[in-house]
């Protein structure tokens, strides 16, 4: 089992949920991750990190997957210009690698916004730290787990 796989199933762990990781096959995309779990597009977590323009501090929106991130209201929500976050600082701060960011599990915490979309599911699925893996969890649980603040910031 990989690093990163671990430090998701031990956050699910501590927080006493239960390891409802499964190896789904391919999933770097929420279309992929959808057909592999059997659920609506919008059940995929898409975890997408931007990083502070001046600060260089990693912001992570956890959206439905059939939206997309608006950059202006990221940043408004940030109280800074946001510009995508490259793969050596995603790796470094979160320990994941692109197509596998987990909601969960990060070496170093950062802010969290995610879409009231994900709300209207009893169930989410979300990536487990690889691009093959993903969990399944309830969506408020998901809030709570990370400390996510529920705002409107899709196009």
């Amino acid at each position: 089992m990989s690093k990163s796989l671990k430090r998701v199933a031990r956050a699910l762990s501590d927080a006493g949920l239960p390891d409802t990781i499964i190896e789904a096959g391919e999933t770097r995309t929420a279309e992929q991750a959808a057909a592999a779990c059997g659920c609506a597009l919008d059940q995929i977590v898409k975890s997408i990190l931007f990083c502070g323009v001046s600060s260089g501090a990693l912001r992570l929106f956890l959206t439905a997957g059939g939206n997309r991130v608006c950059a202006q209201k990221a940043s408004a929500l940030a109280a800074e210009d946001l510009g995508r976050a490259d793969i050596g600082i995603v790796r470094a701060k979160t320990g994941f690698a692109i197509g596998g960011v987990a909601p969960i599990g990060h070496l170093t915490p950062h802010p969290i916004w995610i879409d009231p979309r994900l709300m209207a599911f009893e169930t989410v699925w979300a990536a487990a730290g690889t691009p093959r893996h993903v969990f399944s969890i309830d969506p408020q649980v998901l809030m709570s787990l990370t400390n996510a603040t529920l705002a409107d910031f899709v196009e």
